[in-house]
């Protein structure tokens, strides 16, 4: 089967290297047997996501030397495909809102007997009568029963390319968010949908979203969705081993670009290995 896989950043800054490393490992997954190579930009954020990035990100793939195929696929035009997915899940009664503020989710992940890594189900308990009427004044975000919704679906296994089988554990990850307040479906909902949507055969990701993989085989195994196969490559780190992202000051494509740097050449030194002075990728 010729794989299809896709590059799906969000339009939130601009890209750096470890952006151009997962792109670029994506592209040639797909390139290996004849495939398809998809652009997706996650633009649901509308607080954060910028146009300008939209149009920083083609730019920083071309300067790669990095074609996809077909149209972009813009996560602000796919909404209906997420509301159609929630109301799968709560008409399963699987979902419930959630009322907290994000400093009583810290509060409560910060509790005296020591920090615990999950929401503990604050909101899974109220009264009936009393969240209907919370739900219609207040605003709320929805999340997953993951006790219901593991029940609901028993075991469930996904293969990593690199790791091989891995049984799913998706109670580990506590009752996640579906749709936040602010953005009608989170991360994991809209990658799921639209994975499934666009024929995503093969996932190409970091490390970093191992675990989220989990969450996402029990939503796939929920709403009948299909199961691509993943390949989570090693995260470019820093000298001092820091994993390369926005917030510690990783150097941007447009930075690069900006100073001459020749984008072919940098993409065919990333395949090999070989990385700027001061940055270090695992072997994967």
């Amino acid at each position: 089967m010729n794989a299809v896989t896709r590059f799906a950043p969000s339009p939130t800054g601009k890209l750096h290297l470890g952006h151009a490393i997962s792109a670029i490992r994506s592209h040639d997954r797909a390139r290996a047997d004849g495939g398809h190579f998809l652009l997706r930009i996650e633009d649901i954020d509308g607080t954060r996501s910028r146009p300008e990035h939209v149009a920083g990100i083609l730019e920083d793939l071309r300067w790669l030397g990095l074609a996809w195929d077909g149209e972009v696929l813009f996560q602000s035009a796919r909404l209906a495909a997420y509301a159609a997915a929630l109301e799968t899940l709560k008409a399963r009664g699987l979902l419930y809102p959630c009322f907290c503020t994000r400093a009583e989710i810290a509060q409560s992940l910060s509790a005296p007997h020591g920090p615990i890594a999950a929401y503990p189900g604050t909101c899974r308990h109220i009264d009936p009568d009393r969240r209907a009427a919370r739900l219609a004044g207040e605003e709320h975000a929805w999340r997953i029963d993951m006790a219901a919704a593991v029940a609901s679906a028993g075991p469930l296994a996904w293969t990593d390319e690199i790791a091989g089988s891995h049984r799913a554990d998706p109670l580990a990850q506590g009752d996640v968010v579906l749709a936040r307040k602010d953005a009608p479906a989170s991360y994991h909902l809209a990658v799921v949908v639209d994975d499934a949507h666009q024929g995503v055969t093969h996932v190409v990701r970091g490390a970093d979203l191992r675990a989220a993989t989990d969450i996402h085989r029990l939503l796939q195994a929920l709403l009948a969705l299909p199961t691509p196969s993943y390949r989570h490559h090693p995260l470019l780190t820093d000298a001092d081993g820091q994993r390369l992202a926005k917030r510690n000051g990783a150097p941007t494509l447009a930075a690069l670009r900006a100073d001459g740097v020749d984008g072919p050449a940098l993409a065919e030194d990333l395949r090999a290995g070989r990385l700027p002075i001061g940055f270090a990728l695992p072997s994967a």
